[in-house]
């Protein structure tokens, strides 16, 4: 009970402080910062919507990528044909990777273990090289957007500061929803499900339809990332889904905690601004990074979450 209480509070104080974001570099004269925590943020759904199916599903996806790229290119489909609509934008975006993540699990949902990860990697792939070569929209070069989507006068996503609280409003919505999912009887049943389905199974609950059901909500919240990156850099590359980068988004949640709710939103915090701090030193910024994250794995199984835990058991008992 007071763990639980413990890891909301971290959660709030968490979330107020990246709140706090445009105000705190307003005073410092850095507008900049709130560029690179809008990207941040967009990240952390798309961490948040990785954990959902690792942590709680047993579901090692190594193809994540894809529907942040598959909701990117609805958003730069739709505006190179001239709609305008952010709204449309947005559920065109999760239309279409509702729709792939259906197909996609349809099928690796019926292996596991390494066959489930080469199946995801595999289709990720196809849609990568399938992107390239479709010229009408960039091909491997991309396309640029002419404008963000439009919301009317009310929020005006041109100005960087309502960009960045608008993202922020959907990052706040799926933690908010997670964490309702995760203790429902949904959750219970994925949860059951990853350590031993054939039980479940004979208790009467449809596990495939459940995992199903996991992994297209996943995939939907990382496609409205992918939207909302497309919204914010005004522009969609295939390099977006190459299966590097659902290798970045599956180190944030590691290193942030896997199964804490917040800890893959520390994960990318840390992660991009480790990122952003270690290109400015040095070319080998990699390296690097590679043994920060080996060390913060060491010292937790629960990543930086593990750390915050313990200076907080620590200061409640010193």
């Amino acid at each position: 009970m007071a763990a639980n209480r413990n890891r909301r509070l971290i959660m709030w104080l968490g979330m107020a402080a990246l709140a706090l974001v445009p105000p705190v570099s307003l005073a410092l004269s850095q507008p900049y910062y709130v560029d690179l925590f809008t990207r941040i943020l967009i990240f952390s759904i798309a961490a948040l919507s990785l954990d959902l199916i690792i942590s709680y599903g047993g579901m090692l996806s190594f193809g994540h990528a894809v529907y942040l790229g598959v909701g990117a290119y609805a958003v730069g489909i739709a505006d190179a044909y001239g709609i305008d609509s952010g709204l449309f934008q947005l559920l065109v975006a999760a239309a279409a990777t509702a729709a792939i993540a259906t197909f996609i699990g349809l099928v690796s949902l019926r292996t596991s273990g390494v066959h489930f990860i080469m199946i995801t990697l595999a289709f990720s792939q196809m849609i990568y090289f399938l992107s390239i070569s479709v010229n009408k929209f960039g091909g491997e070069d991309g396309m640029t957007l002419n404008q963000r989507g439009q919301f009317g006068s009310l929020i005006p996503l041109d100005n960087a500061n309502v960009l960045y609280y608008f993202v922020f409003a959907f990052l706040a919505l799926f933690l908010w929803i997670q964490s309702h999912l995760v203790r429902s009887r949904f959750g219970m049943v994925i949860r059951g499900a990853r350590t031993n389905p054939r039980r479940m199974a004979a208790l009467g609950f449809p596990v495939f339809r459940y995992q199903l059901g996991a992994f297209v909500i996943s995939g939907v919240m990382c496609g409205v990332a992918g939207a909302l990156l497309a919204e914010q850099a005004l522009f969609v590359s295939p390099a977006i889904m190459q299966w590097s980068r659902s290798g970045e988004i599956m180190v944030m949640v590691i290193m942030g905690g896997m199964g804490t709710l917040f800890g893959p939103i520390l994960g990318a915090v840390a992660y991009l601004v480790l990122e952003d701090v270690l290109t400015g030193l040095t070319q080998y910024w990699g390296f690097f990074l590679g043994i920060i994250l080996v060390a913060i794995i060491l010292m937790g199984r629960q990543g930086i979450m593990s750390l915050v835990y313990g200076l907080r058991w620590k200061s409640s008992h010193g």
